[in-house]
């Protein structure tokens, strides 16, 4: 039924935000209609979370956010602060760890490391 989707994360500067998610998460650019729109590759963007008691709620625009899996968080990390980048505190559970940034508008971004089990 469906060909693709996408996820449109409105920014206040385009070549600001394009620049951010090139050169900072080294995302490709697949296309842009200068001023209007530009389109970055980013691996497999899908995912539904239930809402928690603390978090983000549904409907509301901090509901949503972007992650990106890495296989190092630390690694990871430590190349986006050299970037720049401000990382929250790590949030750590049996399975996952994760580091939330925002983008320059403060779009919520995390990186997520899946713990192998043993």
């Amino acid at each position: 039924m469906f060909k693709n989707g996408n996820v449109t994360v409105m920014v206040s500067d385009l070549n600001r935000a394009v620049q951010f998610y090139m050169k900072t998460l080294e995302l490709r650019l697949q296309y842009e209609v200068q001023g209007h729109w530009a389109q970055v590759q980013a691996p497999r963007l899908t995912g539904l979370h239930p809402a928690g008691e603390h978090g983000p709620q549904p409907g509301k625009s901090e509901s949503l956010s972007i992650g990106f899996e890495v296989q190092d968080l630390v690694a990871a990390t430590e190349t986006l602060q050299s970037r720049g980048v401000v990382f929250s505190p790590v949030m750590e559970d049996k399975a996952t760890r994760i580091a939330y940034f925002g983008d320059p508008d403060g779009n919520t971004l995390y990186l997520v490391e899946v713990k192998t089990q043993n």
